[in-house]
Protein backbone atom coordinates (compact mmCIF):
# COMPACT_ATOMS: atom_id res chain seq x y z
CA UNK A 1 0.00 0.00 0.00
CA UNK A 2 1.47 3.29 -0.85
CA UNK A 3 -0.14 6.21 0.99
CA UNK A 4 -0.69 9.70 -0.95
CA UNK A 5 1.07 12.52 0.34
CA UNK A 6 -0.51 16.29 0.98
CA UNK A 7 1.02 18.62 -2.39
CA UNK A 8 3.25 21.19 -0.36
CA UNK A 9 1.75 24.54 -0.38
CA UNK A 10 2.85 27.20 -3.08
CA UNK A 11 4.60 30.44 -2.23
CA UNK A 12 3.49 33.35 -3.40
CA UNK A 13 6.63 35.24 -2.06
CA UNK A 14 8.20 36.97 -5.31
CA UNK A 15 12.02 35.47 -6.24
CA UNK A 16 14.99 37.16 -6.40
CA UNK A 17 14.64 37.00 -9.54
CA UNK A 18 10.96 38.61 -10.08
CA UNK A 19 12.60 41.43 -7.45
CA UNK A 20 15.29 42.66 -9.36
CA UNK A 21 12.62 42.84 -12.94
CA UNK A 22 10.62 44.91 -10.93
CA UNK A 23 13.35 47.50 -9.56
CA UNK A 24 16.56 47.43 -12.29
CA UNK A 25 14.47 50.07 -13.96
CA UNK A 26 14.01 52.39 -11.15
CA UNK A 27 17.64 51.96 -10.25
CA UNK A 28 18.84 52.15 -13.82
CA UNK A 29 17.76 55.24 -13.43
CA UNK A 30 18.76 56.44 -10.65
CA UNK A 31 22.52 55.32 -11.33
CA UNK A 32 22.05 57.73 -14.38
CA UNK A 33 20.83 60.35 -12.54
CA UNK A 34 23.89 59.80 -9.85
CA UNK A 35 26.36 59.42 -12.60
CA UNK A 36 24.96 62.66 -14.41
CA UNK A 37 25.03 64.69 -11.67
CA UNK A 38 29.08 63.82 -11.07
CA UNK A 39 30.30 64.73 -14.53
CA UNK A 40 28.18 68.06 -14.35
CA UNK A 41 29.64 68.72 -10.96
CA UNK A 42 32.92 67.67 -12.56
CA UNK A 43 32.50 69.79 -15.15
CA UNK A 44 31.19 73.10 -13.46
CA UNK A 45 34.02 72.31 -10.70
CA UNK A 46 36.02 75.23 -12.09
CA UNK A 47 36.28 78.85 -11.51
CA UNK A 48 32.77 79.89 -12.31
CA UNK A 49 31.19 83.86 -12.83
CA UNK A 50 27.96 84.71 -12.68
CA UNK A 51 25.89 87.16 -14.99
CA UNK A 52 27.50 90.07 -16.42
CA UNK A 53 30.79 89.17 -14.94
CA UNK A 54 33.58 90.68 -16.83
CA UNK A 55 35.74 87.41 -16.27
CA UNK A 56 32.87 84.59 -17.64
CA UNK A 57 33.35 83.58 -21.18
CA UNK A 58 29.89 82.33 -20.90
CA UNK A 59 26.99 83.30 -22.98
CA UNK A 60 25.19 85.41 -20.13
CA UNK A 61 29.16 86.71 -19.40
CA UNK A 62 30.81 90.18 -20.22
CA UNK A 63 34.45 89.16 -20.74
CA UNK A 64 34.26 89.95 -24.65
CA UNK A 65 32.92 93.50 -23.68
CA UNK A 66 35.80 93.88 -21.16
CA UNK A 67 38.44 92.63 -23.44
CA UNK A 68 37.89 94.95 -25.87
CA UNK A 69 37.90 97.69 -23.47
CA UNK A 70 41.16 97.26 -21.91
CA UNK A 71 42.48 96.75 -25.60
CA UNK A 72 41.71 100.42 -26.15
CA UNK A 73 43.37 101.34 -22.84
CA UNK A 74 40.46 101.37 -20.91
CA UNK A 75 41.48 99.62 -17.24
CA UNK A 76 38.96 97.26 -15.82
CA UNK A 77 38.70 97.00 -12.15
CA UNK A 78 35.93 94.69 -10.86
CA UNK A 79 34.84 95.23 -7.22
CA UNK A 80 32.54 93.39 -5.21
CA UNK A 81 31.63 95.16 -2.28
CA UNK A 82 30.35 98.75 -1.98
CA UNK A 83 33.44 100.15 -0.07
CA UNK A 84 35.65 99.16 -2.89
CA UNK A 85 33.32 101.05 -5.67
CA UNK A 86 32.30 104.00 -3.28
CA UNK A 87 36.31 104.08 -2.90
CA UNK A 88 37.03 104.03 -6.81
CA UNK A 89 34.92 106.45 -7.59
CA UNK A 90 36.52 110.41 -9.16
CA UNK A 91 36.58 112.44 -12.06
CA UNK A 92 38.35 109.92 -14.85
CA UNK A 93 36.52 106.83 -13.51
CA UNK A 94 33.31 104.95 -14.97
CA UNK A 95 30.88 103.21 -12.41
CA UNK A 96 28.91 100.77 -13.46
CA UNK A 97 26.35 99.00 -11.03
CA UNK A 98 25.28 95.50 -12.51
CA UNK A 99 23.23 94.74 -10.07
CA UNK A 100 21.25 97.63 -8.14
CA UNK A 101 18.44 95.45 -6.80
CA UNK A 102 20.60 93.66 -4.61
CA UNK A 103 21.54 96.75 -2.77
CA UNK A 104 19.91 97.58 0.12
CA UNK A 105 18.35 100.68 0.93
CA UNK A 106 21.36 101.88 2.89
CA UNK A 107 23.75 100.93 0.68
CA UNK A 108 21.76 102.48 -2.56
CA UNK A 109 21.82 105.90 -0.40
CA UNK A 110 25.66 105.60 0.29
CA UNK A 111 26.32 104.98 -3.68
CA UNK A 112 24.07 107.97 -4.78
CA UNK A 113 26.03 109.95 -1.71
CA UNK A 114 29.16 108.89 -3.42
CA UNK A 115 28.41 109.19 -6.90
CA UNK A 116 26.45 112.59 -6.85
CA UNK A 117 29.67 114.20 -5.07
CA UNK A 118 31.90 112.81 -8.21
CA UNK A 119 32.20 113.67 -11.53
CA UNK A 120 32.24 110.72 -13.02
CA UNK A 121 29.96 108.51 -15.13
CA UNK A 122 27.77 106.03 -13.53
CA UNK A 123 25.76 103.15 -15.16
CA UNK A 124 22.70 101.66 -13.12
CA UNK A 125 21.82 98.54 -15.08
CA UNK A 126 18.02 97.57 -14.75
CA UNK A 127 16.85 99.54 -11.38
CA UNK A 128 13.78 98.46 -10.53
CA UNK A 129 11.52 101.48 -9.27
CA UNK A 130 12.29 101.67 -5.53
CA UNK A 131 15.99 101.42 -6.69
CA UNK A 132 15.61 104.29 -9.08
CA UNK A 133 13.94 106.78 -6.53
CA UNK A 134 17.29 106.61 -4.41
CA UNK A 135 19.64 105.98 -6.67
CA UNK A 136 18.75 108.96 -9.59
CA UNK A 137 15.80 111.30 -7.57
CA UNK A 138 13.53 111.86 -10.64
CA UNK A 139 13.45 109.42 -12.62
CA UNK A 140 10.31 106.84 -12.55
CA UNK A 141 10.81 103.48 -13.36
CA UNK A 142 7.96 102.41 -16.41
CA UNK A 143 7.15 97.83 -16.83
CA UNK A 144 9.17 95.79 -18.23
CA UNK A 145 9.31 95.36 -22.05
CA UNK A 146 11.03 92.58 -24.22
CA UNK A 147 14.40 93.07 -25.71
CA UNK A 148 14.47 93.30 -29.11
CA UNK A 149 16.78 95.26 -31.76
CA UNK A 150 15.61 98.96 -31.50
CA UNK A 151 16.72 101.93 -32.88
CA UNK A 152 18.44 105.08 -30.70
CA UNK A 153 15.60 107.78 -31.74
CA UNK A 154 17.79 110.48 -30.04
CA UNK A 155 21.03 113.00 -30.30
CA UNK A 156 23.23 111.06 -27.56
CA UNK A 157 26.60 111.27 -29.81
CA UNK A 158 27.11 107.30 -28.36
CA UNK A 159 23.67 105.82 -29.22
CA UNK A 160 23.57 107.57 -32.91
CA UNK A 161 27.16 106.13 -33.45
CA UNK A 162 26.15 102.43 -32.71
CA UNK A 163 22.35 102.85 -34.47
CA UNK A 164 20.09 99.63 -33.52
CA UNK A 165 21.12 97.78 -30.65
CA UNK A 166 19.00 95.13 -28.46
CA UNK A 167 17.59 96.95 -26.27
CA UNK A 168 14.34 96.87 -24.19
CA UNK A 169 13.61 95.86 -20.50
CA UNK A 170 12.43 98.43 -17.77
CA UNK A 171 12.04 101.87 -19.26
CA UNK A 172 12.34 105.53 -17.74
CA UNK A 173 10.81 108.57 -17.94
CA UNK A 174 12.21 111.66 -15.86
CA UNK A 175 9.53 114.57 -16.20
CA UNK A 176 10.90 118.17 -16.31
CA UNK A 177 13.98 117.60 -16.49
CA UNK A 178 16.61 118.06 -19.75
CA UNK A 179 17.78 114.18 -19.30
CA UNK A 180 18.58 112.50 -22.85
CA UNK A 181 16.13 109.67 -23.51
CA UNK A 182 17.19 106.48 -26.11
CA UNK A 183 15.62 103.66 -27.52
CA UNK A 184 11.90 103.66 -26.98
CA UNK A 185 10.84 100.90 -26.63
CA UNK A 186 6.52 101.62 -26.87
CA UNK A 187 7.25 104.55 -27.09
CA UNK A 188 9.25 105.47 -23.38
CA UNK A 189 13.07 105.09 -23.47
CA UNK A 190 15.33 101.97 -22.39
CA UNK A 191 18.11 103.82 -21.78
CA UNK A 192 18.52 107.55 -20.16
CA UNK A 193 21.02 109.83 -19.35
CA UNK A 194 20.97 112.31 -16.70
CA UNK A 195 23.38 115.25 -16.48
CA UNK A 196 25.15 115.18 -12.77
CA UNK A 197 27.31 118.41 -11.48
CA UNK A 198 30.04 118.92 -14.07
CA UNK A 199 31.25 116.55 -16.39
CA UNK A 200 29.54 113.65 -14.57
CA UNK A 201 26.04 111.88 -15.47
CA UNK A 202 24.35 108.98 -14.81
CA UNK A 203 22.90 106.47 -17.52
CA UNK A 204 20.15 104.16 -16.59
CA UNK A 205 19.85 100.76 -18.93
CA UNK A 206 16.60 99.25 -18.97
CA UNK A 207 18.59 95.79 -20.07
CA UNK A 208 21.86 93.89 -19.61
CA UNK A 209 21.62 91.93 -23.07
CA UNK A 210 23.82 94.10 -25.16
CA UNK A 211 26.93 93.51 -23.09
CA UNK A 212 26.12 89.62 -22.85
CA UNK A 213 29.34 87.60 -24.84
CA UNK A 214 26.45 85.89 -26.90
CA UNK A 215 25.08 89.48 -27.94
CA UNK A 216 27.92 91.43 -28.36
CA UNK A 217 28.71 91.21 -32.38
CA UNK A 218 25.03 91.90 -33.11
CA UNK A 219 23.30 94.85 -34.22
CA UNK A 220 24.99 97.91 -32.16
CA UNK A 221 25.57 96.17 -29.39
CA UNK A 222 29.84 96.61 -29.32
CA UNK A 223 29.65 100.33 -30.52
CA UNK A 224 27.04 101.09 -27.36
CA UNK A 225 29.45 98.98 -24.81
CA UNK A 226 32.64 100.78 -26.08
CA UNK A 227 31.21 104.41 -26.04
CA UNK A 228 29.33 104.05 -22.32
CA UNK A 229 31.60 102.44 -20.79
CA UNK A 230 34.67 103.62 -22.17
CA UNK A 231 34.40 106.92 -22.06
CA UNK A 232 36.93 107.38 -18.99
CA UNK A 233 40.34 106.01 -18.50
CA UNK A 234 38.93 103.40 -15.51
CA UNK A 235 35.82 101.20 -15.46
CA UNK A 236 35.32 99.52 -11.64
CA UNK A 237 32.78 96.92 -12.79
CA UNK A 238 30.92 96.51 -8.89
CA UNK A 239 29.19 92.90 -8.98
CA UNK A 240 26.78 93.54 -5.97
CA UNK A 241 26.74 90.37 -3.57
CA UNK A 242 24.92 89.34 -0.46
CA UNK A 243 27.37 88.66 1.22
CA UNK A 244 28.88 92.49 1.20
CA UNK A 245 29.77 93.36 5.20
CA UNK A 246 28.09 96.67 4.82
CA UNK A 247 24.54 94.82 3.69
CA UNK A 248 24.33 93.50 7.08
CA UNK A 249 24.06 96.99 8.60
CA UNK A 250 21.62 96.89 11.72
CA UNK A 251 20.67 100.81 12.04
CA UNK A 252 18.88 100.97 8.34
CA UNK A 253 21.71 103.89 7.62
CA UNK A 254 25.22 104.39 6.72
CA UNK A 255 25.76 106.81 9.45
CA UNK A 256 24.06 105.20 12.12
CA UNK A 257 21.17 107.59 12.31
CA UNK A 258 17.54 107.54 11.25
CA UNK A 259 16.42 108.17 7.84
CA UNK A 260 13.54 109.92 8.49
CA UNK A 261 11.37 107.43 6.48
CA UNK A 262 7.91 106.43 8.01
CA UNK A 263 6.80 102.81 8.49
CA UNK A 264 5.00 102.64 5.51
CA UNK A 265 7.99 103.44 3.26
CA UNK A 266 10.28 100.62 5.11
CA UNK A 267 7.66 98.19 4.41
CA UNK A 268 7.26 99.34 0.78
CA UNK A 269 11.35 98.83 0.68
CA UNK A 270 10.41 95.04 1.70
CA UNK A 271 8.14 94.60 -0.65
CA UNK A 272 10.21 94.61 -3.68
CA UNK A 273 11.25 90.99 -3.24
CA UNK A 274 9.47 90.12 -6.94
CA UNK A 275 11.54 92.46 -8.39
CA UNK A 276 15.21 90.46 -7.75
CA UNK A 277 13.12 87.24 -9.91
CA UNK A 278 13.34 87.32 -13.42
CA UNK A 279 10.55 87.11 -15.48
CA UNK A 280 11.45 83.45 -16.50
CA UNK A 281 11.65 81.99 -13.17
CA UNK A 282 8.15 83.02 -12.58
CA UNK A 283 6.86 81.95 -15.49
CA UNK A 284 8.94 78.59 -15.17
CA UNK A 285 7.27 78.35 -12.24
CA UNK A 286 3.89 78.67 -13.29
CA UNK A 287 3.94 76.09 -16.21
CA UNK A 288 5.52 73.52 -13.71
CA UNK A 289 2.53 74.25 -11.22
CA UNK A 290 0.38 73.51 -14.36
CA UNK A 291 1.88 70.15 -15.56
CA UNK A 292 1.91 68.80 -12.21
CA UNK A 293 -1.37 69.42 -11.95
CA UNK A 294 -2.44 67.88 -15.18
CA UNK A 295 -0.27 64.58 -14.42
CA UNK A 296 -2.08 64.18 -11.23
CA UNK A 297 -4.89 64.31 -12.61
CA UNK A 298 -3.31 61.98 -15.80
CA UNK A 299 -2.28 59.42 -13.28
CA UNK A 300 -5.10 59.78 -10.63
CA UNK A 301 -6.93 56.83 -9.89
CA UNK A 302 -10.25 56.17 -11.61
CA UNK A 303 -12.31 53.00 -9.94
CA UNK A 304 -14.13 51.30 -12.20
CA UNK A 305 -16.58 48.10 -11.78
CA UNK A 306 -14.58 44.92 -9.79
CA UNK A 307 -13.53 42.70 -12.24
CA UNK A 308 -12.76 38.79 -11.38
CA UNK A 309 -9.30 37.32 -11.09
CA UNK A 310 -7.82 33.94 -10.77
CA UNK A 311 -5.76 33.55 -7.56
CA UNK A 312 -2.61 32.78 -8.17
CA UNK A 313 -2.80 29.37 -6.89
CA UNK A 314 -5.20 26.68 -6.19
CA UNK A 315 -6.29 25.94 -2.61
CA UNK A 316 -8.78 23.54 -1.31
CA UNK A 317 -12.11 23.82 0.50
CA UNK A 318 -10.92 22.01 3.45
CA UNK A 319 -7.49 24.40 3.76
CA UNK A 320 -9.63 27.41 3.25
CA UNK A 321 -12.65 26.22 5.71
CA UNK A 322 -9.76 25.41 8.30
CA UNK A 323 -7.77 28.84 7.83
CA UNK A 324 -11.85 30.53 8.20
CA UNK A 325 -12.29 28.58 10.85
CA UNK A 326 -9.03 29.81 12.81
CA UNK A 327 -9.87 32.87 12.03
CA UNK A 328 -13.13 33.02 13.82
CA UNK A 329 -12.04 31.27 16.90
CA UNK A 330 -9.03 33.84 17.09
CA UNK A 331 -11.69 36.63 16.93
CA UNK A 332 -14.29 34.24 19.22
CA UNK A 333 -16.90 35.76 16.76
CA UNK A 334 -19.10 32.21 17.72
CA UNK A 335 -22.35 34.41 16.24
CA UNK A 336 -20.67 34.84 12.69
CA UNK A 337 -19.25 31.34 12.43
CA UNK A 338 -23.22 29.86 13.78
CA UNK A 339 -24.78 32.28 11.25
CA UNK A 340 -22.83 30.90 8.12
CA UNK A 341 -22.96 27.21 9.59
CA UNK A 342 -27.01 28.15 10.10
CA UNK A 343 -27.39 29.74 6.37
CA UNK A 344 -25.38 26.91 4.62
CA UNK A 345 -27.97 24.45 6.30
CA UNK A 346 -30.82 25.94 5.02
CA UNK A 347 -29.63 26.85 2.01
CA UNK A 348 -28.97 22.98 1.24
CA UNK A 349 -32.19 21.50 3.27
CA UNK A 350 -34.67 23.88 1.45
CA UNK A 351 -32.87 22.37 -2.04
CA UNK A 352 -34.32 18.84 -0.93
CA UNK A 353 -37.77 20.00 0.66
CA UNK A 354 -38.69 21.68 -2.55
CA UNK A 355 -38.51 25.47 -1.44
CA UNK A 356 -37.23 28.15 -3.16
CA UNK A 357 -33.95 29.87 -2.30
CA UNK A 358 -35.77 33.07 -2.02
CA UNK A 359 -37.67 31.30 0.93
CA UNK A 360 -35.07 29.33 2.45
CA UNK A 361 -34.14 31.98 4.80
CA UNK A 362 -37.81 32.51 5.54
CA UNK A 363 -38.84 30.16 9.16
CA UNK A 364 -42.21 30.19 8.57
CA UNK A 365 -42.05 28.89 5.22
CA UNK A 366 -39.00 26.64 5.42
CA UNK A 367 -39.73 25.57 8.80
CA UNK A 368 -43.31 23.25 8.37
CA UNK A 369 -41.56 21.98 4.96
CA UNK A 370 -38.72 20.26 7.38
CA UNK A 371 -41.22 18.86 10.28
CA UNK A 372 -43.21 17.04 7.49
CA UNK A 373 -39.79 14.90 6.33
CA UNK A 374 -38.49 14.65 10.06
CA UNK A 375 -39.39 13.74 13.78
CA UNK A 376 -38.03 16.81 15.63
CA UNK A 377 -40.72 19.16 16.92
CA UNK A 378 -41.42 22.88 15.43
CA UNK A 379 -39.79 24.17 18.73
CA UNK A 380 -36.37 22.22 18.01
CA UNK A 381 -36.37 23.05 14.28
CA UNK A 382 -36.93 26.85 15.38
CA UNK A 383 -33.51 26.99 17.28
CA UNK A 384 -31.71 24.72 15.25
CA UNK A 385 -32.18 26.63 12.35
CA UNK A 386 -32.89 29.85 13.57
CA UNK A 387 -31.72 30.13 17.00
CA UNK A 388 -29.52 32.62 18.89
CA UNK A 389 -25.36 32.43 19.14
CA UNK A 390 -23.84 29.63 20.79
CA UNK A 391 -22.72 30.42 24.34
CA UNK A 392 -19.53 28.24 23.89
CA UNK A 393 -17.44 26.82 20.96
CA UNK A 394 -18.24 23.11 22.78
CA UNK A 395 -22.14 24.48 21.81
CA UNK A 396 -21.28 25.54 18.77
CA UNK A 397 -20.07 22.18 18.01
CA UNK A 398 -22.60 20.56 19.00
CA UNK A 399 -24.75 22.84 16.84
CA UNK A 400 -22.35 22.17 13.72
CA UNK A 401 -23.39 18.00 14.59
CA UNK A 402 -27.41 18.94 15.15
CA UNK A 403 -27.43 20.60 11.49
CA UNK A 404 -25.39 17.45 9.59
CA UNK A 405 -27.79 15.15 11.30
CA UNK A 406 -30.30 17.15 10.20
CA UNK A 407 -29.15 17.15 7.32
CA UNK A 408 -28.77 13.58 6.73
CA UNK A 409 -31.97 12.77 7.73
CA UNK A 410 -34.22 14.99 5.46
CA UNK A 411 -31.77 13.49 2.63
CA UNK A 412 -33.14 10.39 3.82
CA UNK A 413 -36.57 10.60 4.61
Amino acid sequence: MTTATAPSPTSTAPTPRQVWKRARGLLIALLVLVIAGITFAAVRSGTNYGHLDPRSPAPKGSRAAAELLKDRGVSVTVATTLDEATTAVGPDTTLLVTGPNLLTPSQQRRLHEATSASTGRTLLIAPGPAVVSRLAPGVRAEPHRPVSAIPPSCALPAARSAGTADMGGIRYTAPGSTATACYPSDGTPSLLVRKERGDGDTVLLGSPDFLHNERLDQQGNASLALQLLGSRAHLVWYLPSLTDPSATSDDGSPDGTDDGRTGEETSGDESDFLDLIPSGWLWGTLQLALAAVLAAIWRSRRLGPLVMERLPVSIRASESAEGRAGLYRKANARDRAAASLRAAARTRIARLTGVTAREAHTSHVLLPAVAARTTTTDGELSILLFGPAPADDAALVLLADHLDALEREVRTS
